[in-house]
């Protein structure tokens, strides 16, 4: 979590602050921004760990078709260059940052030597960049253009690229709360103008009996619901927050959790339909998953770059359309079963029933480098009221613990009630 630190504006006549006149002595160039290298460590087990089980169950496990893993080689290929690639620009759009002056001070660190650091921030710019480059790449070599799927597949990346946008302008003009409420409304425009999927649900088994229906058509109802859960998606994440490598690291458990759950449904349907709609989800998911380990290796404690309401946003929608247009909305919120705890006991807060501080923060303990929860309704805050106090990186690692439990949660879930719920 960053606390922005802008210059106070100046009055025409005033002399120029110390730091300015300094850059602007011919006799002492401006010294460039020197970051910590990242933490490849620390990508390179989180890969194995995240896209190992997929990579077994789509080229060991299930019998899928030779065409299908030649595509998903050709995306995983792109993909880990995009890997690259971003690890690359992080550090250079970071410098350019800390120029114009776009950077914060990590609250967790205040009163040590680490809290003093300039951290630039708003770097979710360059991942979102970098996928979307990859994505539009790969239609080239996969998609024709009589294909079905181009039209959503554009559409996809239309809301993810005004997301992105918009996530940017939110960092640079810090807007209130109630703008961010409309903010991934409009980015979500092109993908309920172009989704021309069903309109209707199953109902559950359970429920037949009473409703006499074993459909229900929404119609336009199903678009409302399309729009709300972006509306959640995009915002749950962001207010998921706080601590270094939480907002990337959920990102990152609940994409290797769609990319599972795609391969898994590919591998047991039948149909051709959804077969193709969990296909187009892994070309969507797979480059997100690696440009986002590479934000992770700069963002893991001690956090080198903050990566901005842009990469929330940004992966919010990404996440949103592969749900809406691969058909498993149901499934992605099982997926975001943290996050809807975290919105639930947020809510008291958020809706101003009760006072809510502009950061919903752990107090920190310069003297022993703990945290301890405060009475704030969050999931960072409670977990260290029930678990006790401990360092900003256990607790990261005991919510994406938490994360990944609830995702196989849902995967036992679906699994327990398949054939009896639907």
């Amino acid at each position: 979590m960053a606390v922005r630190r802008r210059p106070a504006g100046s009055a025409p006549g005033d002399p120029p602050p110390a730091s300015a006149a300094a850059a602007a002595s011919p006799d002492e160039p401006a010294k460039e921004p020197v970051l910590r290298p990242p933490n490849l460590r620390l990508a390179a087990v989180a890969a194995v760990i995240f896209l190992a089980p997929f990579s077994y169950l789509a080229f060991v496990h299930y019998p899928l078709g030779a065409d299908l893993r030649r595509s998903i080689l050709k995306c995983g290929a792109m993909s880990l260059a995009g890997f690259f690639v971003a690890l690359k620009f992080i550090p250079v759009a970071a410098r350019y940052h800390l120029r114009r002056r776009m950077f914060g001070y990590d609250i967790n660190k205040k009163g040590l030597p680490t809290g003093e650091i300039k951290v630039p921030e708003a770097l979710g710019l360059v991942v979102g960049i970098v996928y979307l480059v990859i994505a539009i790449i790969f239609q080239q070599f996969h998609y024709t253009e009589d294909s079905i799927w181009l039209v959503e597949y554009n559409a996809a990346l239309a809301s993810v690229c005004f997301m992105i946008l918009l996530g940017f302008v939110d960092d640079v003009l810090d807007v209130p709360w109630r703008v961010k409420l409309v903010l991934p409304t409009i980015a979500s425009l092109p993908l309920l103008m172009a989704y021309a999927g069903g309109t209707s649900i199953i109902i559950p088994k359970p429920l037949t009996p009473y409703v006499g229906l074993t459909v229900l058509e929404l119609g336009s109802f199903y678009k409302l619901f399309m729009l709300l859960l972006a509306v959640f998606c995009t915002n749950s994440i962001n207010i998921h927050a706080g601590i270094n490598g939480l907002e990337v690291g959920q990102t990152v458990v609940i994409s290797a959790a769609v990319l599972i759950h795609n391969v898994m449904r590919i591998g047991s349907s039948t149909d051709i339909e959804t077969q193709q709609a969990h296909e187009f989800s892994i070309y969507l998911v797979l480059p997100f998953l690696t440009t986002s380990l590479a934000l992770l290796a700069f963002n893991w404690y001690p956090s080198i770059v903050f990566v901005g309401d842009t990469y929330t946003y940004f992966a919010g929608m990404a996440l949103v359309v592969v749900g809406i247009l691969g058909h498993f909305s149901e499934t992605l919120l099982l997926f975001f079963l943290p996050q809807v705890l975290n919105f639930l006991c947020s809510v008291p807060q958020l809706f101003h029933f009760v006072p809510c501080p502009r950061h919903r923060l752990p107090r920190f303990d310069p003297q022993t480098g703990l945290l301890t929860g405060t009475k704030d309704g969050n999931l960072v805050n409670i977990f260290l009221r029930l678990f006790g106090k401990c360092s900003e990186k256990a607790l990261c690692i005991r919510l994406l613990i938490f994360q990944a439990l609830c995702c196989i949660f849902c995967f036992w879930l679906r699994y327990m009630l398949t054939g009896w719920y639907k």
